[in-house]
């Protein structure tokens, strides 16, 4: 395990954010160590993508040697049955940041808040242990992620990243490319300790200097339903979220209707 480094006040209080998240959802939220949690983290995770456990979304070797490399493995549970699973290795020294890999909940629990609760004890490890940031990537065509990313978090793309992944024939991200936005939550921002007790940010889609990017409502189901359209969004979004950030922009914000707020380069 990472060592733990002296409690200061933040870190105490992103400890207590912690336990009142997972009380709030209905979960335990801890560190899964044995080769037995292990393989049931690997099993929901490959239930939640929909890969079979002979090409899992992490294999199971790997996710034992990044335990025993000191990163980020934990899991949700509902009395003993695992509900929700985040997985995440250390980043390069002088970033002081964790990559957090993947993260998955069973869907039936779904608004309940379990992955807030996860994301809040995965801020805490973090900071137990020096960490200042953690960053991740997310489809943004995906508006619910978005939202939950930006506005409940308030971590913050900074760069994007043109079919990332290559083809991944899952379930969820089907035969679309695998864009994605890279988002760092820098864990000490007065916003982000706002969020972490529930504070809501406010952001006004039309303020000066804001440009709206919209996103479908659902592009999961698009994808099933129409998937040219969703093709279409995935190069408009691609164009004109892509270009505002390479231009110096800034996302501020996600707002259901109007889709990412994005500061333009020139505004203040």
């Amino acid at each position: 395990m990472t060592e733990l480094v002296q409690t200061d006040d933040l870190t105490a209080a992103a400890l207590a954010d912690s336990v009142a998240a997972a009380v709030a959802a209905g979960v335990v939220v801890r560190e899964v160590t044995t080769i037995e949690e292990q393989a049931a983290v690997v099993r929901l995770l490959s239930e939640i993508w929909g890969r079979s456990l002979d090409n899992p979304p992490v294999p199971p070797e790997l996710l034992r040697a990044f335990a025993k490399a000191g990163n980020y493995i934990s899991a949700a549970f509902v009395d003993d049955e695992i509900v929700g699973a985040t997985i995440g290795f250390h980043s390069t020294p002088e970033k002081h940041a964790l990559h957090s890999h993947i993260a998955g909940v069973r869907p039936q629990l779904a608004g309940r808040s379990v992955g807030f609760a996860m994301k809040q004890h995965q801020r805490a490890w973090a900071l137990s242990r020096g960490i200042e940031a953690i960053e991740w990537t997310f489809d943004p065509l995906v508006a619910r992620n978005a939202y939950f990313n930006v506005m409940k978090l308030r971590a913050m793309p900074v760069e994007y990243l043109t079919n990332f992944y290559g083809v991944m024939p899952d379930v969820i991200n089907g035969d679309d490319e695998t864009d994605r936005l890279l988002v760092r939550w820098s864990l000490r921002e007065p916003e982000v300790v706002a969020a972490a007790s529930g504070i809501a940010p406010v952001v006004d889609p039309q303020a000066p200097g804001i440009e709206c990017v919209r996103v479908p409502a659902d592009i999961e189901r698009l994808r099933t339903t129409d998937l040219a359209l969703a093709r279409q969004w995935r190069l408009d979004v691609r164009e004109r979220l892509g270009a505002a950030l390479a231009g110096g922009g800034r996302v501020v914000g996600f707002d259901r209707t109007a889709g990412y707020l994005v500061r333009t380069g020139g505004a203040s």
